[in-house]
Formats: C-alpha cells, sequence, structure tokens
C-alpha cells in the first residue's frame, strides 16, 4: 500500500489554518471559517462577562476586554489555541490538551502512542503527524515534511519545549492518511507527497515525486544537467527548436454558457448554489455540459466580478471543483450537488470589515472609558447602535459625530475641567 503525505505550505500568518489541515491530512478550514470561529468566541467572553461581572457591560472589566480587540485572531491571520481547540472539537469531536499538562504523559504512557501534535512559540504553529508508523514533520514553512524517527521523537519533543514552544497533541482519532491518488481530492492537489519518494530522498516537488535534479551521461559521452539545455551544442538547439515549430498547437475548446434547459428535456440535472453575494439559487444543465459551464453561470449571475474570484466547491468533505473541471457534470456525479462559492481572497471581506469595525469601536471605548458616567454610557449605546445599523459608519449618528463634538466643545469631568481631545 502507498501513502501519500499531505504538506500545506505557509501564505500570509495563516500558519494555525496550515497547522490543523496538516495534522487533518485534508483540506478542511479556511482562513474565513476559522476567524468566524475566533468572533463567535470572542462574542460568547463578552457575553459571559456581560452576565457576571457587576454593571455588566458597563463593568470596567466588561471596558477593558473590549478595548483590548480580539483575543482570539489578529488582523494578520494569527489564530489562539482556543480556536484551533474549538475546530478540532467541533468537527472532530477531538481534544487539543497541553503535553505539560499535569498527568498527561502518565495517561500516555510511550509518546509514540501519540497520533499528532500541534507546536505553537510566539506567533508561529506546526503539525507533527504519524503516517504509516512514521513522524513527519510537517511545519508549513519548510520545503517539503521532514521525516522524525521514532527514536528521535521523544528528544524532539523535548528540545522544542526547552526553545520555548508549547506542545499539544491528539492521542487518536485523527482522519486516516490518504493511500491513493483517488483520495486527493481531500486536499489541495499541489500538496501531495509520495511517502516512498521522501523516505528516499528522492521527492524535489509535491505531486510528482520527482528525483533531485542531476547530471548523467549524454549519448555523445559528454556529462550534462538532464534537466535543463545549458550543456547542449548549438546544433542540437536549433534542432531542438526546429522540432518544436513543427508540433501542433494543442488549442483548448471554448466553452460558452447555454441556456437553462427545460425542466422536462432528456438528461437534465439540478444543482443548488450559494453565490458569492449569499444568495441561494437552483439552476437546470444537461448531464453532458462540462463542469465548466458551471463556473460559467456563477460569473453571470454574480455581481461587480464577484463570479470570477470565487471559490468552488461541492460534497462533503469540500471539494474544489477545479479537480473535475474536465470531466462532464454526469461523470463529476454533480446531479443535486451543492455548490459553495466562496471568495477567493486570502480573508475575506466580511471578516476584513469585522476587524476594522472592532478596532474602531475599541478606540471609541477607549475614548470614553475617561469620561464622567452619563457621557460614557451615551457614548456606548451610540457604538453600538451605529455597528448594528445598516447605514454603519456612514450615518450621521454613528460615533465618530458624537466624538467629534465632544472633542472640540469639551465637558465637564469629575477631576475638573479639561478639554479632550
Amino acid at each position: 500500500m502507498e501513502y501519500w503525505i499531505y504538506h500545506e505550505r505557509q501564505q500570509a500568518m495563516l500558519c494555525g489554518q496550515h497547522a490543523l489541515n496538516n495534522l487533518l491530512q485534508e483540506c478542511v478550514f479556511s482562513a474565513d471559517s476559522l476567524a468566524q470561529l475566533a468572533l463567535q468566541l470572542d462574542q460568547m467572553e463578552l457575553n459571559f462577562m456581560a452576565q457576571n461581572n457587576e454593571g455588566g457591560i458597563t463593568s470596567k472589566d466588561y471596558l477593558n476586554r473590549v478595548a483590548e480587540g480580539s483575543a482570539n485572531v489578529d488582523s494578520s491571520g494569527n489564530f489562539s489555541i482556543e480556536v484551533l481547540r474549538a475546530a478540532l472539537q467541533r468537527h472532530y469531536g477531538l481534544d487539543l490538551p497541553n503535553i505539560r499538562q499535569e498527568g498527561t504523559m502518565d495517561a500516555i504512557g510511550d509518546i509514540t502512542n501519540v497520533e499528532g501534535f500541534i507546536c505553537n512559540k510566539e506567533a508561529h504553529w506546526f503539525a507533527i503527524r504519524k503516517i504509516n508508523e512514521r513522524y513527519w514533520n510537517l511545519d508549513s514553512m519548510e520545503e517539503q515534511p521532514k521525516l522524525i524517527s521514532h527514536f528521535r521523537l521523544a528528544a524532539e519533543m523535548q528540545a522544542l519545549q526547552d526553545s520555548g514552544y508549547s506542545v499539544f497533541f491528539v492521542v487518536n482519532g485523527l482522519p486516516p492518511p490518504c493511500t491513493s491518488k483517488e483520495q486527493q481530492t481531500r486536499g489541495l492537489p499541489e500538496c501531495w507527497w509520495k511517502e516512498e519518494d521522501l523516505v528516499k530522498g528522492k521527492g524535489s516537488s509535491a505531486t510528482t515525486g520527482a528525483s533531485f535534479p542531476g547530471s548523467g551521461v549524454r549519448l555523445d559521452g559528454r556529462r550534462g544537467n538532464s534537466n535543463g539545455i545549458g550543456d547542449l551544442s548549438e546544433e542540437e538547439m536549433l534542432q531542438m527548436a526546429l522540432a518544436a515549430s513543427m508540433e501542433r498547437p494543442v488549442t483548448k475548446k471554448v466553452v460558452e454558457l447555454t441556456p437553462e434547459p427545460a425542466a422536462d428535456a432528456a438528461g437534465v440535472v439540478r444543482i443548488q448554489f450559494r453565490l458569492p453575494s449569499g444568495d441561494r439559487c437552483v439552476r437546470r444543465f444537461l448531464a453532458s455540459d462540462p463542469v465548466e459551464m458551471i463556473s460559467l453561470f456563477v460569473e453571470d449571475v454574480s455581481k461587480d466580478g464577484q463570479g470570477r474570484r470565487a471559490e468552488l466547491r461541492f460534497g462533503f468533505p469540500p471539494r474544489d471543483l477545479q479537480t473535475v473541471v474536465d470531466k462532464t457534470i454526469g461523470e463529476a456525479s454533480l446531479n443535486g450537488e451543492s455548490i459553495q462559492c466562496r471568495q477567493n481572497e486570502l480573508l475575506s471581506l466580511q471578516f476584513l470589515s469585522s476587524v476594522v469595525s472592532r478596532l474602531f469601536e475599541t478606540s471609541v471605548f477607549k475614548y470614553f472609558t475617561d469620561c464622567p458616567p452619563a457621557i460614557r454610557m451615551e457614548g456606548h449605546r451610540m457604538v453600538r447602535r451605529s455597528f448594528s445599523s445598516k447605514e454603519g459608519l456612514s450615518s450621521s449618528s454613528t460615533p465618530i459625530a458624537f466624538f467629534h463634538h465632544k472633542s472640540t466643545s469639551g465637558y465637564q469631568s469629575s477631576q475638573g475641567n479639561r478639554n479632550h481631545t
């Protein structure tokens, strides 16, 4: 049986997302889904404080917590351990305890009984996962997975802790590793490595398992690089150029969006959509239509070019539609499927706007904290009202107007007359 190892590489500051997906050996969590989970945890914490602190939402602890901003995600996409724990618990029912937790090692026994680890130091997360009885360091900052022997595992874990890393672990229950190319649809196609090639030191790039570039003996007896043309003679390069010019160019068939077929047409299929705008719809296609027709439909019905930037996923666990783009809708078994259309930006506009809103709200709350009680209460009400209104920050009744009025006219404080600017 052959094994394949899933290894997402670093994008922006999303190592927490990559660590989770590498631990699970499939692309499950996106930056947007983890960000939404982080904001839910923030709100749960604020709700708890509002209900249990004397003074509720006007208590000093509550206002300080709001002023601190999110404790679970920052604007660059760094996630807290609580987000990673909640993601594993909600989706897989798995716990993620700290290895230093009292009694942990006694319960584990031998450290090689553990299926996977997540390690953290400051703002960096990475995963270590057991696959085919071997441990692999799946750090998203590394070019490829790194093998850790059973004999070195305990020493590696201790060295990480000595250097300041916190180590969390999952004893068992993780999804099984990939053992065929057909199963690779559960992850991004460019992130798969063949275990056999990595063990032999042959793997140089994901998916291909190609050998490291090297040199060999040519037919003319000279040594040359097998991966380039640097050692070819001018005559050989000329022959290559002539041969390439005579090759027939491969042209891709242009696909155009056709009208929606009738409900009673032969071979008609129905597909549900959740569009980038959030709207839902159902559209009919023919089973013989190419899968690319689905992308054309999303582009056609979306506004402001959202469809062209959308990532289309289907099935469970979600798969990228691009993995079946060369098939027909019937061959891809998409009849009755639900296509989720998500913005392809690294962080969604919704997430970024929520961060901006939180930062602005935080700055206004900080300003009102030093105000007399009457002004502070009025300011807090205006902040909450403006952020829940449809007009948002463009409304004339937003905290900006109130902030400007109070900062320019001054107010009477409990400590004497002073102007706040």
